[in-house]
Protein backbone atom coordinates (compact mmCIF):
# COMPACT_ATOMS: atom_id res chain seq x y z
CA UNK A 1 0.00 0.00 0.00
CA UNK A 2 1.27 3.49 -1.09
CA UNK A 3 1.70 5.99 1.89
CA UNK A 4 0.61 9.36 1.09
CA UNK A 5 2.70 12.32 2.68
CA UNK A 6 -0.60 13.06 5.54
CA UNK A 7 0.23 9.40 6.39
CA UNK A 8 4.15 9.06 6.60
CA UNK A 9 4.40 12.79 8.61
CA UNK A 10 1.59 10.76 10.82
CA UNK A 11 3.72 7.79 11.18
CA UNK A 12 7.07 9.73 11.86
CA UNK A 13 5.30 11.89 14.85
CA UNK A 14 4.45 8.69 16.75
CA UNK A 15 7.58 7.12 16.34
CA UNK A 16 9.19 10.43 17.39
CA UNK A 17 6.80 10.82 20.48
CA UNK A 18 7.23 6.96 21.13
CA UNK A 19 11.53 7.42 21.35
CA UNK A 20 10.81 10.44 23.45
CA UNK A 21 8.92 8.59 25.82
CA UNK A 22 11.83 5.85 25.79
CA UNK A 23 14.61 8.23 26.49
CA UNK A 24 12.61 10.29 29.43
CA UNK A 25 13.54 8.23 32.63
CA UNK A 26 12.70 8.58 35.67
CA UNK A 27 15.40 11.09 37.55
CA UNK A 28 14.82 9.69 40.27
CA UNK A 29 15.42 6.34 39.65
CA UNK A 30 18.12 5.07 41.67
CA UNK A 31 19.89 2.00 40.75
CA UNK A 32 23.46 0.18 39.59
CA UNK A 33 21.66 -1.25 37.11
CA UNK A 34 22.09 -0.01 33.82
CA UNK A 35 21.60 -1.07 29.88
CA UNK A 36 22.48 -4.60 29.77
CA UNK A 37 26.52 -4.75 28.62
CA UNK A 38 29.33 -6.65 29.53
CA UNK A 39 29.37 -8.54 32.40
CA UNK A 40 30.83 -7.05 35.48
CA UNK A 41 33.76 -8.80 35.89
CA UNK A 42 35.40 -9.03 39.66
CA UNK A 43 38.67 -9.82 39.65
CA UNK A 44 39.73 -11.86 42.63
CA UNK A 45 43.21 -9.80 43.29
CA UNK A 46 41.54 -6.53 43.37
CA UNK A 47 43.07 -6.21 46.89
CA UNK A 48 45.96 -8.37 46.89
CA UNK A 49 44.12 -11.24 47.90
CA UNK A 50 44.49 -9.97 51.08
CA UNK A 51 41.77 -9.74 53.59
CA UNK A 52 41.91 -5.83 54.92
CA UNK A 53 38.44 -6.02 56.97
CA UNK A 54 38.91 -8.42 59.66
CA UNK A 55 36.19 -10.31 61.55
CA UNK A 56 34.96 -8.89 63.95
CA UNK A 57 36.08 -9.73 67.40
CA UNK A 58 33.27 -8.96 69.26
CA UNK A 59 29.69 -10.19 67.96
CA UNK A 60 26.07 -11.33 68.94
CA UNK A 61 23.76 -13.30 66.69
CA UNK A 62 21.53 -11.30 64.76
CA UNK A 63 18.25 -11.64 62.99
CA UNK A 64 18.25 -10.10 60.05
CA UNK A 65 14.91 -8.94 57.75
CA UNK A 66 16.27 -8.54 53.98
CA UNK A 67 14.10 -7.25 51.31
CA UNK A 68 13.80 -9.23 48.31
CA UNK A 69 11.21 -7.49 45.58
CA UNK A 70 11.09 -4.93 42.97
CA UNK A 71 14.09 -2.81 43.09
CA UNK A 72 16.80 -5.40 43.64
CA UNK A 73 18.20 -9.04 42.88
CA UNK A 74 17.92 -12.48 44.13
CA UNK A 75 22.14 -12.19 43.47
CA UNK A 76 22.40 -9.09 45.61
CA UNK A 77 20.58 -10.45 48.30
CA UNK A 78 22.25 -13.40 48.84
CA UNK A 79 25.69 -12.05 48.76
CA UNK A 80 24.56 -9.71 51.71
CA UNK A 81 22.99 -12.77 53.49
CA UNK A 82 25.54 -15.05 53.10
CA UNK A 83 27.55 -12.19 55.21
CA UNK A 84 24.82 -11.98 58.14
CA UNK A 85 25.42 -15.58 58.41
CA UNK A 86 28.99 -15.42 58.58
CA UNK A 87 28.00 -14.20 62.44
CA UNK A 88 27.46 -17.78 64.88
CA UNK A 89 23.75 -17.84 65.44
CA UNK A 90 22.77 -15.48 62.93
CA UNK A 91 19.33 -16.06 60.63
CA UNK A 92 17.67 -14.01 57.66
CA UNK A 93 14.26 -13.68 56.72
CA UNK A 94 13.88 -13.05 53.08
CA UNK A 95 10.68 -10.10 52.87
CA UNK A 96 8.81 -8.77 50.62
CA UNK A 97 7.74 -5.01 50.36
CA UNK A 98 3.59 -6.15 50.93
CA UNK A 99 5.28 -7.75 54.20
CA UNK A 100 7.18 -4.81 55.25
CA UNK A 101 3.77 -3.07 55.26
CA UNK A 102 2.20 -5.13 57.88
CA UNK A 103 4.26 -7.37 59.79
CA UNK A 104 5.92 -6.78 63.29
CA UNK A 105 9.70 -5.78 63.09
CA UNK A 106 10.32 -5.70 66.18
CA UNK A 107 12.01 -9.23 66.55
CA UNK A 108 14.48 -8.39 64.33
CA UNK A 109 17.82 -7.05 64.83
CA UNK A 110 18.10 -5.01 61.57
CA UNK A 111 16.27 -4.40 58.19
CA UNK A 112 18.30 -4.61 55.03
CA UNK A 113 17.82 -3.41 51.74
CA UNK A 114 20.77 -4.09 49.15
CA UNK A 115 21.34 -2.65 45.70
CA UNK A 116 19.49 -2.22 42.92
CA UNK A 117 17.17 0.84 42.40
CA UNK A 118 16.08 2.94 45.55
CA UNK A 119 12.71 4.28 43.71
CA UNK A 120 11.36 1.16 42.75
CA UNK A 121 12.08 -0.73 46.04
CA UNK A 122 10.01 2.31 47.92
CA UNK A 123 7.29 2.06 45.41
CA UNK A 124 7.56 -1.45 46.39
CA UNK A 125 6.98 -1.23 50.58
CA UNK A 126 4.65 1.55 49.71
CA UNK A 127 3.37 3.97 52.36
CA UNK A 128 2.68 1.06 54.67
CA UNK A 129 6.21 -0.08 54.54
CA UNK A 130 7.76 3.10 54.82
CA UNK A 131 6.37 4.11 57.63
CA UNK A 132 6.48 0.63 59.29
CA UNK A 133 10.29 0.68 58.94
CA UNK A 134 10.43 4.37 60.38
CA UNK A 135 8.40 3.92 63.15
CA UNK A 136 10.47 0.52 63.53
CA UNK A 137 13.95 2.24 63.44
CA UNK A 138 12.48 5.26 65.56
CA UNK A 139 12.35 2.59 68.45
CA UNK A 140 15.06 1.13 68.19
CA UNK A 141 15.69 -1.17 65.20
CA UNK A 142 18.55 -1.16 62.82
CA UNK A 143 18.90 -0.45 59.28
CA UNK A 144 21.65 -1.05 56.46
CA UNK A 145 20.94 0.13 53.34
CA UNK A 146 23.31 -0.55 50.34
CA UNK A 147 23.92 1.37 46.99
CA UNK A 148 19.66 1.72 46.41
CA UNK A 149 18.92 1.22 50.16
CA UNK A 150 21.60 4.10 51.31
CA UNK A 151 19.63 6.28 48.95
CA UNK A 152 16.08 5.36 50.39
CA UNK A 153 17.53 6.03 53.68
CA UNK A 154 18.64 9.73 52.17
CA UNK A 155 16.33 12.47 53.55
CA UNK A 156 15.95 14.80 49.93
CA UNK A 157 13.25 12.27 48.11
CA UNK A 158 9.99 12.76 48.41
CA UNK A 159 10.14 8.58 48.56
CA UNK A 160 12.72 8.15 50.59
CA UNK A 161 12.61 7.12 54.68
CA UNK A 162 14.76 10.04 55.51
CA UNK A 163 15.96 8.42 58.40
CA UNK A 164 19.44 9.51 56.99
CA UNK A 165 20.04 13.71 57.59
CA UNK A 166 21.79 13.45 54.26
CA UNK A 167 21.24 14.55 50.68
CA UNK A 168 22.44 13.72 47.39
CA UNK A 169 24.95 16.23 45.93
CA UNK A 170 23.42 15.95 42.58
CA UNK A 171 20.61 13.26 40.64
CA UNK A 172 22.78 12.51 37.73
CA UNK A 173 23.52 9.15 39.67
CA UNK A 174 24.72 6.73 36.60
CA UNK A 175 28.60 7.29 37.30
CA UNK A 176 29.38 3.88 36.34
CA UNK A 177 30.51 0.71 37.64
CA UNK A 178 34.45 -0.23 38.59
CA UNK A 179 36.46 -0.13 41.57
CA UNK A 180 37.69 2.85 43.12
CA UNK A 181 39.91 3.80 46.65
CA UNK A 182 38.68 4.50 49.59
CA UNK A 183 39.85 5.13 52.91
CA UNK A 184 38.79 4.70 56.48
CA UNK A 185 37.94 8.07 58.71
CA UNK A 186 38.83 7.31 62.70
CA UNK A 187 35.29 6.93 63.01
CA UNK A 188 35.68 3.88 60.78
CA UNK A 189 38.39 2.13 62.23
CA UNK A 190 36.34 1.89 65.64
CA UNK A 191 33.84 -0.23 63.33
CA UNK A 192 35.88 -1.99 60.96
CA UNK A 193 39.14 -2.05 62.61
CA UNK A 194 42.42 -0.49 62.01
CA UNK A 195 42.62 -0.30 58.53
CA UNK A 196 45.03 2.12 57.20
CA UNK A 197 45.85 3.79 53.93
CA UNK A 198 43.76 3.34 50.76
CA UNK A 199 41.96 0.12 49.91
CA UNK A 200 39.69 -0.81 46.56
CA UNK A 201 36.21 -1.11 46.55
CA UNK A 202 33.00 -2.14 43.77
CA UNK A 203 31.01 0.68 43.40
CA UNK A 204 27.79 0.54 41.23
CA UNK A 205 26.13 4.24 40.73
CA UNK A 206 25.87 4.75 44.61
CA UNK A 207 24.92 7.72 46.20
CA UNK A 208 27.52 10.76 46.75
CA UNK A 209 25.69 12.09 50.08
CA UNK A 210 26.14 15.73 52.01
CA UNK A 211 24.45 17.12 54.97
CA UNK A 212 20.90 16.77 55.04
CA UNK A 213 18.68 20.01 56.16
CA UNK A 214 16.40 18.19 59.24
CA UNK A 215 16.12 19.70 61.73
CA UNK A 216 15.11 16.92 63.67
CA UNK A 217 17.51 14.56 63.00
CA UNK A 218 21.03 13.75 64.22
CA UNK A 219 24.00 14.81 61.55
CA UNK A 220 25.82 11.52 59.89
CA UNK A 221 29.44 10.01 61.00
CA UNK A 222 31.37 9.13 58.35
CA UNK A 223 33.42 6.42 58.02
CA UNK A 224 35.38 6.24 54.98
CA UNK A 225 35.74 8.40 52.12
CA UNK A 226 36.13 8.08 48.66
CA UNK A 227 39.54 9.56 47.49
CA UNK A 228 39.03 8.13 44.08
CA UNK A 229 35.72 8.66 41.67
CA UNK A 230 34.01 7.48 38.60
CA UNK A 231 32.43 10.43 36.57
CA UNK A 232 31.24 8.74 33.25
CA UNK A 233 28.01 9.51 31.60
CA UNK A 234 28.44 13.44 31.77
CA UNK A 235 27.91 12.89 35.83
CA UNK A 236 30.03 16.04 37.63
CA UNK A 237 33.38 15.17 37.98
CA UNK A 238 35.36 15.87 41.53
CA UNK A 239 31.97 15.56 43.47
CA UNK A 240 32.59 11.76 44.44
CA UNK A 241 36.54 12.19 45.50
CA UNK A 242 36.18 12.85 49.74
CA UNK A 243 33.20 12.23 50.23
CA UNK A 244 31.72 9.53 52.64
CA UNK A 245 31.74 6.28 50.92
CA UNK A 246 29.86 4.80 54.61
CA UNK A 247 28.50 6.85 57.34
CA UNK A 248 26.26 6.16 60.53
CA UNK A 249 23.59 7.96 61.72
CA UNK A 250 20.58 7.58 64.49
CA UNK A 251 17.04 8.33 64.07
CA UNK A 252 15.31 7.74 67.23
CA UNK A 253 16.44 5.33 69.62
CA UNK A 254 17.54 3.40 66.50
CA UNK A 255 20.56 3.36 64.20
CA UNK A 256 21.22 3.91 60.54
CA UNK A 257 24.45 2.37 58.47
CA UNK A 258 24.65 3.15 54.60
CA UNK A 259 26.93 1.95 52.16
CA UNK A 260 27.56 3.94 49.31
CA UNK A 261 29.67 0.85 47.40
CA UNK A 262 29.45 -2.92 47.34
CA UNK A 263 31.60 -4.54 49.87
CA UNK A 264 29.74 -7.71 49.96
CA UNK A 265 31.44 -8.86 46.59
CA UNK A 266 34.65 -7.37 46.93
CA UNK A 267 37.45 -9.59 47.38
CA UNK A 268 39.14 -8.99 50.58
CA UNK A 269 36.35 -6.89 51.66
CA UNK A 270 33.76 -10.00 52.94
CA UNK A 271 33.69 -8.89 57.07
CA UNK A 272 32.56 -5.21 55.86
CA UNK A 273 28.34 -6.55 55.90
CA UNK A 274 29.07 -8.63 59.34
CA UNK A 275 30.68 -5.43 61.41
CA UNK A 276 27.79 -3.29 59.37
CA UNK A 277 24.75 -5.23 60.94
CA UNK A 278 26.69 -5.92 64.09
CA UNK A 279 26.85 -2.07 64.19
CA UNK A 280 23.05 -1.24 63.45
CA UNK A 281 22.15 -3.97 66.03
CA UNK A 282 23.86 -2.08 68.46
CA UNK A 283 27.50 -3.69 69.02
CA UNK A 284 30.07 -1.69 69.64
CA UNK A 285 34.19 -2.03 70.14
CA UNK A 286 33.53 -4.24 67.14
Amino acid sequence: MKLTRPLLLLAASLSLGHLAVAQSADPTETADTEPKSKPFVIPPDINGYKTIIAPPAKAKPVKAAIYLGKGTSKEAVDFVSKGVQSIPGSTVQIVSGEELGTMDLKPFDVVVFCGGSGSSQSKSIGDAGRTNIREYVRGGGGYLGICAGAYLACSNFSWGLGILNASTVSNQWRRGKGFVDIELAVPGRQVFGDVKGVFKIRYGNGPIIKPGDLTDVPAYTTLSFYRTELAENGTPVGIMIDSPAHATGTFGKGRVFVSSPHAENTPGLENVIPRAVLWASGVDAL
